[in-house]
This record gives structure tokens, sequence and C-alpha cells, in this order.
């Protein structure tokens, strides 16, 4: 397994979420990460502070977005970033992150967040209109492939899981129908 850096940055490059991760492996939905508990992570130049539980993060090789699976007692079950097409580079990989967020929660409450964020940074950051649209699609798939749990949101992150933390969380990453929104 190789260790690599996650960046995420904002659009017009300043540096946001960054910390470290192992890389499991890559299937037919990209690339998996592991990211223990305990990890220190940096948004921008804040201090670090520690991730609370382990995750598993997925990076796919053509889609707007990444995602991020968490082991309980996290609230979030899976956090799916809206960003560019995550690139990889030697021991890296960055995306701009573009604010919308789709969270299902482990109470099974499905949220789309930081609508608000979004629309301010179309001004302050300047986002082209064809990026707002793209961030804008893509939420919408997101909201209904994590609400239905079509793949890859469909349990495929337990088998990952299993590689980073054998014996562990495959038992409380619950597999299901849709959930509520």
């Amino acid at each position: 397994m190789t260790q690599i850096k996650v960046v995420y940055t904002k659009y017009g490059g300043a540096l946001h979420w960054n910390h470290p991760g192992t890389l499991l492996g890559e299937d037919d939905h990209g690339a998996w990460v592991s990211v223990p508990a305990g990890t220190l992570a940096s948004k921008g130049a804040e201090p670090p502070v520690p991730w609370e539980t382990a995750i598993v993060m997925l990076f796919p090789r053509d889609g707007w977005w990444t995602a991020t699976f968490h082991t309980p007692p996290h609230p979030f079950e899976v956090y799916v970033d809206v960003t560019t097409v995550p690139l990889w580079r030697g021991g890296e990989v960055t995306m701009v992150d573009l604010d919308l967020d789709v969270i299902l929660m482990r109470d099974g409450r499905l949220l789309l967040d930081d609508e608000d964020e979004f629309a301010e940074h179309q001004v302050t950051l300047g986002y082209p209109a064809d990026v707002v649209a793209r961030a804008q699609e893509t939420a919408r798939r997101l909201l209904a492939a994590v609400g239905h749990r079509e793949t890859p949101f469909d349990g495929a992150h337990v088998l990952w899981f299993d590689r980073a933390l054998p014996g562990s969380p495959s038992g409380a990453c619950p597999r299901g129908g849709p959930v509520s929104s």
C-alpha cells in the first residue's frame, strides 16, 4: 500500500482540507484511500485536527465528486463533496472543492449541504457558468444515487474498509434500499 497526500483546494487555488492517506487499490469506481482515526487533517493554514473515526475515500476517474465513507459512531455514513475531477500527480490527489455536499446521515436522512456557500462563491470566487451548471447537475445526480443506494453507494466501500481495518466495520456499514430525504 502506498502513502499519498489528499489535497482539496478552493476555486482560485487556495488550500482547503488536506491530509495523508493510504492508497488501498482501484476498481471500476475509482481509487480507494484509507484514512485511519486520529489522522491529522488541516483546513488551509489552520492548525491540524484529528479525524474522529476511520474513513475510506473514493476518488472516481472522471466524476465531479469525491466520497468519504465513515465508521460509526460518526453521524455521517456517506459524505460526498462536489468537486472537479480528481487529478493524480505522483503521490498526491488534488481537486477543487465546489462547496455542495451530499450527506447521508447514519439515521437515514439525506441532505444537500452548503448551497448558501455555493451561491456566495459563485460571486466571490467567480465560478464560471459551466462549472456552476456541472456542479448543480452533479449534486442532483448524487442525491439520487446516494438516496437509492446505487453503485458505488450500495456498500461497495465495505470491501475497502475490510482491507484497511480487517475485521472492523463491515457489520456497522448498513446496506439497504432507498433512504428518506
